[in-house]
């Protein structure tokens, strides 16, 4: 198990690596020019070439490129050109937002998912069956711009139930402790014994999480059909069932535990996709998180933001991938790491 960890986190250098390399020959061979961002398309050439001079944008690509290199080893990705602050400091007031957005449309979607796929395929060619499936397409094929500014419509404008956006309301302000406002909210609790923070933090999260969540619980229900079907086929399943075992025991106990492989990749994988593409419903629900600052960040060619902001994402994807494979050997004791 150990070998197999350290192996794994070997190849997480020579991964990021290559996606720093790319990241900034793409950006820097771009067109246009940091320093008329920051200066304005009317400053005059002697301001651009001081202001490149300042950034380190004068010297050659490969100079350019070494010296980045031996700052990300320090862990400095340098100060944003469009804001002037530390990126590390922008990507940690704005990564905790975004990373409590991904958890709670995956803890939807997986939770979800899982049921609707299990139900379909124990009730096969059935009406819940056509449904659930029916159900999964339309979710896969809802823009996720669309099905946001529709949920906002009904249960904001007009049903008035949730907030439009944002991540919490400015009636209970309060010091964040640690920027996830589910965990503040409950340290708050602990504190004051008032409930409103945490209340106010969960009611700005539902809209958001079930317009992310929607596209990847429409494909884990469908993998999850698709794997309990085979497995139901396997000869053990025949087995169980001739013993007089229950059927919700053969269905949790043996069948979905060994269903459940695929599921667990798709999740994963789906999890690192939910850190770096929440952008759309980022922009519309006004959610201040890191996908929304990227989207921005590339709009105005901020170099240290975007490098450093694909960086951080680029580990947490390796990391989780990492994790999806520890969970192989925990779900299928049969499956061994070494």
């Amino acid at each position: 198990m150990y070998r197999f960890i350290l192996k794994r986190l070997g190849l997480l250098i020579p991964t990021l690596l290559g996606v720093i390399t790319l990241v900034f020959f793409m950006l820097a061979l771009s067109p246009g020019e940091p320093a008329r961002v920051i200066l304005g398309e009317r400053a005059n050439k002697e301001a651009v070439e001081k202001m490149n001079a300042e950034l380190g944008l004068d010297k050659p690509m490969h100079v350019q490129y070494v010296i980045y290199l031996k700052k990300v080893v320090q862990l400095d990705f340098g100060k944003s050109i469009k804001t002037g602050q530390s990126v590390i400091d922008e990507i940690k007031a704005r990564f905790p937002a975004t990373i409590e957005l991904a958890i709670f449309s995956m803890i939807l979607a997986s939770v979800l998912g899982i049921f609707v796929g299990v139900i379909s395929a124990t009730k096969r060619y059935s009406f819940w069956d056509y449904a659930s499936m029916f159900g999964a397409l339309f979710g896969v094929s809802m823009p996720v711009f669309w099905l946001g500014l529709v949920l906002i419509i009904i249960f904001s404008v007009n049903l008035n139930l949730l907030p439009t956006g944002g991540r919490m309301d400015i009636r209970y302000y309060f010091t964040p402790i640690t920027n996830f406002y589910i965990l503040d909210g409950i340290i708050h609790i602990f504190k004051t014994g008032d409930p409103k923070v945490l209340g106010s933090a969960l009611t700005h999260l539902i809209l958001p999480a079930v317009t992310l969540g929607t596209i990847p619980l429409a494909i884990i229900a469908r993998i999850t059909r698709s794997s309990m079907l085979e497995v139901l086929k396997q000869d053990y399943i025949k087995t169980a069932r001739a013993t007089g075992m229950s059927e919700r025991k053969v269905i949790f106990k043996y069948a979905l535990r060994n269903a459940l492989l695929p599921v667990i990749t798709v999740i994963g994988l789906q999890f690192g996709m939910l850190l770096a593409g929440a952008i759309l419903t980022e922009t519309i629900f006004a959610w201040p998180g890191i996908g929304k600052w990227l989207y921005h960040a590339i709009e105005s060619r901020d170099f240290p933001a975007v490098q450093g902001g694909i960086i951080v994402i680029s580990t947490c994807f390796v990391v989780i991938n990492l994790f999806v494979d520890l969970l192989y050997s925990v779900i299928n004791p049969k499956i061994r790491t070494e």
